[in-house]
């Protein structure tokens, strides 16, 4: 027997009640019916252009900031940022990420803190050696999920609603 329970409700906030054909018992998760917001497809790069972002830039003059820096396009060439990046898929990787849900995001930041939490406790100050590898551990899985959680808000500023 199929049954298929779908229930829409109309407001500002919409909610979708769905039967998830999928399910199996298990000991973590949702239960057979989950209740989540109604997903809506967004176009990152369409609303960048919608909101002049590069126009903006433009005017507030950070290219000629990052030229003073040093940063300019010819260094990127020199560096081959674009090629590597290609190379390890980091532009599908990008647009992924793009699509997702900034929550999703966020949630992933937590467990991350929490492994670099562990590698300050776990990982003996016995020697100078453990202390940096320590310090390098740690400090790369925080930077990893502060970027989540940024990535997070800057994705849920551009896929909110217009």
């Amino acid at each position: 027997m199929d049954v298929r329970f779908d229930y829409y409700s109309w407001g500002d906030d919409v909610q979708v009640n769905k039967l998830d054909d999928n399910w199996e018992k298990q000991w973590f998760g949702a239960g057979i019916f989950y209740e989540g917001s109604e997903q809506v497809e967004v176009d990152v790069f369409k609303k960048l252009e919608k909101r002049k972002v590069l126009s903006n830039v433009e005017k507030a003059g950070l290219l000629s900031k990052a030229e003073e820096l040093g940063f300019t396009l010819s260094s990127i060439e020199k560096l081959g940022v674009f090629s590597k990046a290609e190379e390890l898929g980091l532009l599908s990787l990008l647009e992924k990420v793009a699509g997702t849900s900034p929550s999703t995001l966020a949630s992933a930041a937590l467990p991350i803190l929490v492994v670099a939490v562990a590698a300050v406790v776990l990982i003996p100050d016995d020697s100078t050696g453990l202390v940096v590898v320590q310090a390098l551990v740690a400090g790369a899985l925080t930077v990893g999920a502060a970027g989540l959680l940024i990535g997070s808000v800057v994705l849920g500023g551009l896929q909110e609603a217009d």
